[in-house]
């Protein structure tokens, strides 16, 4: 039973590791379907980009402040996302 615990303990304690958010940025999840959202963690520093603000804006007409997921979710495909952090020399990370 000690082994079986133990090993429990352990995958929630590497999955905990790993939703961790470094300081200075957000976890962000995008996607327009529900089931396939993919999280990204993003530097604070993008939030403030003309274009980063247009898509929390239509997060907020979509969700309001309810979103779904628990985390900040932008309804926008995921490789527009990406096109549009790297055109402003924003590294995001999954």
């Amino acid at each position: 039973m000690a082994i079986r615990l133990s090993r429990v303990i352990n995958s929630k304690q590497s999955q905990k590791q790993q939703s961790r958010v470094p300081k200075g940025h957000v976890a962000v999840y995008v996607g327009e379907e529900m089931e396939n959202k993919k999280r990204f963690v993003v530097p604070i520093s993008c939030l403030n980009h003309p274009s980063f603000q247009g898509l929390l804006s239509r997060a907020e007409e979509e969700f309001g402040f309810n979103h779904p997921i628990g985390g900040l979710t932008i309804p926008c495909r995921e490789e527009i996302f990406v096109g549009l952090l790297n055109s402003y020399g924003c590294i995001v990370s999954t």
